[in-house]
């Protein structure tokens, strides 16, 4: 872990931070034989740190320290997509952006559109790019971005170019100072001022390439269809009537470059959302992703199991993709 020492520098002899608070920060060529993603699957010794209640913030970061896993006390797991939706909605807390102010927001489109929310109550533009982090690169060099995130835990500042998950903590140690609350309490009130954004995403991984591509093909010539604009699916108590549906395309406002087949998606005339993307076609194998979002502005329905809420939309997307039929898989390696 290359970042270990920064953490240690920063955290500890710069902030007073207990140095046992810091942990697996020795540099390791096989990561210690852990798993380099900060997530809820392969983070499960600090998981269950948090939820012994001792610890009142905890984070996670990946082999070079570009990606962060936020924590609060008795492990209130932060979701990417909202961390960077609470960091943009308290930019104000945050002593670089007093400095400089703020230009625009950006996300990767399978990002949840909670940042999306933040950005229309406080007028700031937000764009909507590919996965990748060049596309935010090219919106900070052109002066249209300051803060930036992918729900794959990548978090951003126009100070550097790139993501930075020790960037991100000091981000979130900045609010929690300024607003004396807890992890929990700031995600809470964000989600009772902007409504939440419940999300998730499912990981397919190893699946046969030429598998994957037939899959990805047939699920494309399904939602393109120009009948299937409209079309209504009930599962259970809940109807989703689909809005729009599209193999994603971004074209640069900077420099105009179009960038094609970025992914499915379905957005449903209630703001949810379905996307199918694909990744890794080499040798080893493809990954297919699902994610799964959709929006509840009622405060008293914003505390609910993500899973439970998303449940429908997943029954959707699982009919829709025939995922594991055709994969023989009985579900998906990784939920985050």
């Amino acid at each position: 872990l290359v970042m270990g020492p920064y953490v240690r520098r920063i955290l500890c002899d710069e902030l007073g931070a207990p140095a046992n608070s810091a942990v697996n920060c020795v540099p390791l060529e096989d990561f210690g034989g852990q798993h380099p993603d900060p997530n809820l699957t392969y983070a499960t010794s600090l998981l269950e740190a948090m939820k012994g209640g001792e610890y009142g913030f905890g984070a996670a970061f990946d082999g070079d320290g570009d990606r962060n896993m936020i924590l609060g006390r008795n492990g209130f797991f932060v979701n990417p997509s909202d961390s960077v939706a609470v960091i943009a909605a308290n930019v104000s807390c945050i002593p670089y952006f007093q400095k400089t102010g703020i230009r625009g927001f950006a996300r990767s489109m399978p990002t949840s559109t909670a940042l999306d929310r933040v950005g229309k109550v406080m007028k700031i533009p937000v764009y909507e790019t590919p996965t990748g982090w060049k596309f935010f690169g090219n919106l900070m060099d052109a002066g249209k971005c300051s803060l930036c995130g992918e729900e794959s835990f990548g978090t951003g500042s126009d100070y550097i170019r790139e993501k930075d998950g020790l960037w991100a903590v000091l981000a979130w140690l900045s609010i929690i100072a300024a607003q004396k609350r807890s992890v929990e309490e700031i995600v809470k009130n964000h989600w009772a001022r902007f409504g939440r954004n419940y999300y998730c995403r499912f990981d397919y991984e190893d699946i046969d390439s030429r598998t994957a591509f037939y899959l990805m093909r047939d699920l494309e010539a399904v939602i393109t269809e120009r009948s299937f604009i409209n079309q209504q699916f009930a599962v259970g108590n809940h109807n989703y009537t689909v809005e729009k549906s599209e193999n994603f395309e971004y074209t640069d406002p900077v420099d105009g470059i179009v960038t094609r087949n970025q992914g499915l998606r379905l957005i449903f005339t209630d703001d949810s959302r379905l996307i199918f993307r694909l990744s890794g076609t080499g040798s080893l194998g493809s990954t297919i992703r699902i994610y799964a979002e959709s929006y509840e502005r009622d405060t008293s329905r914003i505390d609910r199991d993500a899973q439970v809420v998303l449940g429908p939309l997943i029954a959707i997307a699982l009919k829709l993709s025939q995922i594991h039929d055709r994969t023989g898989r009985r579900g998906p390696t990784v939920i985050t």
